[in-house]
């Protein structure tokens, strides 16, 4: 038994030395676009795309390896959070991929634009700032470091800053060198492409707090809903009870409603 826990553990380890290095190969794919988009490197941006393959595969293999030892193992508290934690991680770290290779793409539709200087500074400084973010909240994760993974979301803002200055820059561009309307929303989705990428590093530091404390962000957007409820039920008590004069079997205000059958699907 004990050399099973050994196996289990070890195991364990290899997943988070997976996960790290799956960290620092999204952050080099954002550094590698933000360079294949303002040297107007196409062959580097093509290469990006075609990688973007190797990741998949990567991960992957890292949620087969998580599902496994989920199935076999049974882990408890803080093995289960960390195998947990993990597989949220992958998909913020995959996804964050994804949108530096759509940074990629959009520098081919986009060969033909001339980026003026303030334009390229702020490219230049948000694949910056996305790389930076995403090495943070991945050395949130190596420490298990809760404070650093709770900062993550004020760090963010200045990404964000940059994406709404970088927006009003295409505006100016378009009002004043005549930049083609295909051309600013091209450019436009590359800033919300790194802004995203600062997203899913804010959202990977809120699973390390996960992993360390137990405490799922969601609780609090839970906490307080079920207190408006609580708050709705205490002004309208009856508003909680069927009404005496609906007909039996009529679906009252608290009943579920079904869907339309014949509606639009919803996601």
């Amino acid at each position: 038994m004990a050399e099973l826990r050994v196996q289990f553990h070890d195991e364990m380890e290899s997943l988070r030395t997976d996960l790290i290095q799956l960290g620092a190969m999204t952050s080099e794919t954002t550094g590698r676009a933000t360079a294949a988009l303002l040297d107007r490197d196409l062959h580097a941006a093509q290469e990006l795309i075609d990688g973007d393959d190797i990741i998949d595969d990567f991960c992957i293999g890292i949620e087969e390896r998580c599902c496994t030892l989920l199935a076999l193992q049974s882990p408890t508290a803080g093995d289960l959070r960390f195998l947990l934690s993990t597989l949220r991680i992958i998909g913020e770290l995959e996804r964050s991929a994804d949108l530096a290779v759509n940074v990629c793409k959009a520098s081919r539709r986009i060969y033909d634009v001339e980026f003026g200087p303030q334009i390229r500074g702020l490219i230049e400084q948000m694949g910056v700032e996305a790389a930076f973010l995403i090495r943070t909240a991945m050395d949130a994760y190596v420490d298990a470091d809760t404070s650093l993974a709770a900062a993550l979301d004020d760090i963010d803002d200045r990404l964000d800053e940059l994406q709404v200055d970088y927006v009003q820059a295409i505006f100016q561009s378009h009002s004043d060198l005549n930049l083609t309307l295909q051309g600013a929303v091209q450019m436009a989705m590359i800033g919300r492409y790194y802004e995203r990428i600062g997203d899913h590093a804010v959202n990977i530091g809120e699973r390390v707090l996960y992993m360390v404390t137990g405490w799922l962000p969601e609780k609090t957007g839970s906490a307080r809903q079920r207190l408006r409820e609580a708050e709705a039920a205490a002004a309208d008590p009856s508003a909680a009870q069927p009404s005496e004069s609906s007909p039996q079997g009529a679906p009252d205000a608290t009943d579920p409603v079904e869907p339309d059958e014949e509606g639009p699907p919803t996601e």
